[in-house]
């Protein structure tokens, strides 16, 4: 690190947050989730090397070669309370250069923004937690209660190589631990507040998360060539088994969540909302309106198809890749439902699934993210929300752990950041990066 030794310690950590988020994204760590990409050893290595720097003795652990998670535990002033884990993950999905009008891995900072992949998911968070600890590290000083940060492999995959492993390989390493904080919340969003006239930020605090199911459905027929008719074409079973999927009308459904946040939104803009006037309450979450739409019912989005192997020959076979996302106690309802509407000569196999979560939107932490924040930003909101996707909080809830979604950005008014998510041009600004260390830095010494 090249920070100067008459800086205050926020300042340091601030700057040390954009230099570490620059040198993560330029390690490429894509996640094909195949086994194909470089995998996340070398930036592993790179996060191990600054651990160890300020005296630091970090775990680092592969479930496969190249398939590294790097865990260590800092002691607190009280251990007899629950401690909390702190973790983001390594991986990133891939990105195609050509479609990006930056170097997608080369962490261009221009117009007061880092660009690359990996800026908002999770690379930032990666590099404000890194920078903390670092700063907490020098000082010499013990937060309120045992903290154990970690960093993941494989997340975009479902977290079997990373969490899901050390999960299951080192339960001991997150021994006495009660909560933890990962990524997807704690961003802006700006709202109309009809209390003073102006605009008003709220930052969404993540308490839930959907559920996931990937399947795979794999219609079966008869081979033939393709002159001849054929009433057991696969691609046509497969098709209808799309179309019908595709066409089915998943209820709306508000968990608490969702309730707890637009009755905030409402709060704060003085417009009661209700099913019959919910468009003009998305309209004002502004670039957080497409996660919350995802969690007001359960989702199938067909992503990928396989079928054939040449022009004049029909197959015996034809597959097709269905994401899946539940809300919380929806799991054997949806999959009941899917496995219907795939019909009688269609399969349907489960490749990766895993829990939905809900955390309670009260209670200590709670209140220490919330202090924290408006220590940084006086008069803002906090206001829970559920993700429509899922983080590796889902491998800690095994433990016992209960999971937040908590990476602190002041954000411009017009970023499209929930775009920014696995989109092109993904890009993170500075400004938000030097706030969210401030705000980690004030949650750690209140914890």
């Amino acid at each position: 690190m090249t920070t100067t030794p008459e800086m205050t310690g926020s300042s340091r950590a601030e700057e040390e947050a954009v230099q570490i988020c620059r040198e993560l994204i330029r390690i490429d760590t894509s996640n094909y989730g195949d086994g194909s990409g470089p995998g996340e050893r070398a930036a592993a290595e790179y996060v191990m090397g600054l651990l160890q720097e300020v005296g630091l003795e970090p775990q680092l652990t592969e479930s496969d070669p190249g398939r590294a998670s790097v865990v260590v535990r800092t002691e607190g002033r009280d251990s007899s309370r629950g401690g909390l884990v702190l973790h983001g993950h390594l991986d990133v999905v891939p990105a195609e250069a050509k479609d990006w009008s930056v170097d997608p891995f080369a962490a261009e900072e221009k117009d007061g923004m880092i660009w690359g992949r990996g800026a908002v998911d999770m690379k930032d968070m990666d590099a404000m937690l890194i920078a903390t600890l670092r700063e907490l590290a020098r000082s010499g000083q013990k937060p309120p209660r045992d903290i154990v940060w970690a960093f993941f492999a494989d997340e975009e995959a479902g977290g079997v190589k990373g969490a899901g492993h050390v999960v299951a390989e080192h339960p001991e390493w997150f021994q006495g631990c009660t909560e933890a904080i990962s990524e997807v919340g704690g961003f802006s969003i700006t709202l109309p507040d009809h209390a003073t006239g102006g605009p008003s930020r709220a930052y969404l605090l993540q308490t839930a998360e959907k559920g996931i199911a990937w399947l795979r459905l794999h219609a079966r027929g008869r081979a033939g060539h393709g002159s001849v008719p054929n009433e057991e074409n696969a691609i046509v079973r497969l098709a209808e088994a799309i179309a019908r999927i595709d066409a089915h009308p998943w209820p709306r459904t508000y968990i608490a969540s969702v309730r707890e946040l637009f009755d905030g939104v409402a709060g704060i803009t003085g417009e009661p909302w209700s099913d019959e006037n919910l468009e003009e309450l998305l309209q004002r979450l502004g670039g957080a309106r497409r996660f919350v739409e995802g969690t007001l019912r359960d989702t199938s989005n067909f992503s990928m198809l396989d079928s054939g192997y040449k022009h004049n020959v029909i197959p015996q076979s034809a597959s097709a890749s269905l994401d899946c996302r539940f809300l919380p106690g929806h799991e054997e309802e949806l999959l009941r439902i899917i496995d219907e509407l795939a019909g009688e000569h269609v399969e349907v196999e489960i490749l990766h699934k895993d829990v939905a979560l809900e955390a309670p939107s009260s209670g200590e932490l709670v209140d220490s993210m919330k202090r924290a924040l408006l220590k940084e930003d006086p008069g803002a909101h906090v206001l829970p929300y559920c993700l429509s996707g899922g983080t590796d909080n889902k491998h800690l809830s095994r433990l016992g752990i209960t999971g937040y979604g908590f990476a602190p950005l002041r954000l411009p008014d017009d970023l499209d950041f929930v775009g920014m998510f696995h989109g092109i041009d993904e890009r993170v600004p500075t400004d938000a990066l030097r706030f969210g260390t401030r705000v980690l830095g004030q949650l750690v010494a209140d914890c």
